[in-house]
């Protein structure tokens, strides 16, 4: 199975940038990460504004699926022998009590820390997941206004909140990027678009098509616009978190790094996800070259990911 897995093929340029960008064993690491992915097993959130996760381990154990709880975020399961069809039979999917979810994409909402009562801007908003996660994480009674471009993907995001009964949700079919600057909000997620590098899975000959030198371009401009976006509508005080499912500094620690030499009033708030430390399931942190700022290395279990909380000071703080 290793010599297998060692043979699985990756796009070019993916190898090429990661090659650039990291010491040799970090690299190796991301790369032997990225074959792995392959094996990827299914992966699903608890909907706890329908259900809890002692309700979802007792449906999987009736369907005889094996699960594992995850051991940072107790509403996430791994399920190590099922496929996704398997979970689209059970009531807890078609009910909308359980959402299948990457393990990496759950992290931003949980860096946010949504809370009752704030005003929560979801920049990239579809297909919902994190959008969903974040009411919930906040019992459903923060305000959030969901931004979404393409008409389809809005559509997707609109079914997805309405069968997962995500309420208290705008959905805003514009570009975040020209978001009024009218507006101001408490805590922001920005999940950017991206080139998709930390999801590569070995073998995908779509991938070597659809990463390349003209995405990476195209992306990294949007990514900038749209924090910049970002920073201003952010109240003084409040809190942005900017992600992307990629490992590529270009478009992350630059990128950060970049917005803060813009807005001077804008600072890094360090991450702090309690791991759990247990085996497989701890979360697998890369070095970067932003300290405070998260990089995920993507494994078997794992889509590569990057984090960043970003605080704008108030005026006492200044």
């Amino acid at each position: 199975m290793a010599d297998q897995t060692e043979q699985r093929t990756l796009p070019a340029f993916v190898v090429e940038r990661v090659e650039e960008s990291y010491d040799g064993a970090d690299a190796a690491r991301i790369l032997d990460g990225l074959r792995a992915a392959a094996d990827r097993p299914v992966t699903l959130r608890t909907n706890t504004l329908k259900t809890d996760a002692e309700r979802i381990g007792q449906a999987l154990d009736d369907a005889g699926i094996a699960h594992t709880r995850v051991p940072w975020y107790p509403d996430a399961f791994v399920l190590e022998n099922a496929c996704e069809r398997d979970v689209w039979s059970l009531d807890i999917y078609r009910d909308g009590e359980v959402y299948l979810q990457s393990l990496s994409s759950m992290l931003p909402p949980l860096a946010l820390t949504p809370h009752t009562g704030v005003d929560i801007l979801d920049m990239c908003a579809a297909p919902g997941g994190k959008t969903s996660q974040m009411a919930a994480l906040a019992d459903g009674a923060a305000r959030i206004t969901a931004c979404e471009l393409n008409g389809p993907r809005a559509e997707k995001l609109e079914y997805n909140l309405a069968k997962l009964g995500a309420k208290n949700i705008q959905v805003m079919r514009c570009d975040a990027r020209k978001l009024d600057t009218f507006f101001s909000f408490d805590q922001i997620l920005l999940d950017a678009p991206c080139t998709g590098s930390g999801t590569v899975r070995g073998d995908d000959g779509k991938a070597a098509r659809r990463i390349t030198p003209q995405l990476l371009d195209k992306v990294t401009r949007s990514q900038r616009a749209l924090i910049d976006r970002a920073l201003t509508v952010l109240k003084p005080g409040g809190t942005l978190v900017y992600s992307t499912c990629s490992i590529l500094p270009a478009e992350n620690e630059d990128i950060v790094a970049a917005a803060l030499k813009r807005h001077r009033d804008c600072v890094i708030e360090p991450i702090a996800i309690a791991n759990g430390n247990t085996g497989e399931l701890a979360i697998p942190y890369l070095p970067n070259q932003l300290e405070g700022t998260l990089t995920v290395c993507p494994t078997r279990e794992f889509e590569g990911f990057y984090m960043a909380r970003i605080k704008r000071r108030t005026r006492k703080q200044r």
